[in-house]
């Protein structure tokens, strides 16, 4: 199982991203995918989450990024998205992609329900 981030670099503020979130070695559409953030001396941070079809396919953001950030999922490219905009110095952070197919509704906020992780990818936003 592998998954791939990828899609940071460098922005100004009020500025757009979006990452991407490629998975490999499994059946993709039965996973739940989450993006986590970890800022320099901070713990690693919910960011958003989508759920797997099989449980509602829902969509969960944290209240930082709520209104700015979309998240979406592309089974057939075994893909998740997330677009950022309107950024901020404070989003600055390495974003990672979490996968997990037995995550339940209560824990999909919960980095340690999530068994396979990317690599990270940089987002820095200039003032």
């Amino acid at each position: 199982v592998q998954l791939q981030a990828s899609g940071g670099g460098l922005v100004q503020a009020g500025g757009s991203l979006r990452l991407s979130c490629a998975a490999s070695g499994l059946t993709f559409r039965n996973y739940a995918v989450a993006w986590f953030r970890q800022a320099p001396g901070m713990d690693r941070q919910f960011v958003s989450v989508i759920h797997r079809p099989s449980g509602g396919g829902k969509i969960f953001y944290a209240d930082s990024v709520k209104g700015r950030f979309t998240l979406s999922r592309d089974n057939a490219r075994n893909t998740v998205y997330l677009q950022m905009n309107s950024l901020t110095p404070e989003d600055t952070a390495v974003y990672y992609c979490a996968a997990d197919s037995s995550v339940i509704l209560s824990n999909l906020r919960s980095r340690s329900a999530y068994g396979y992780w990317g690599q990270g990818t940089l987002v820095t936003v200039s003032s």
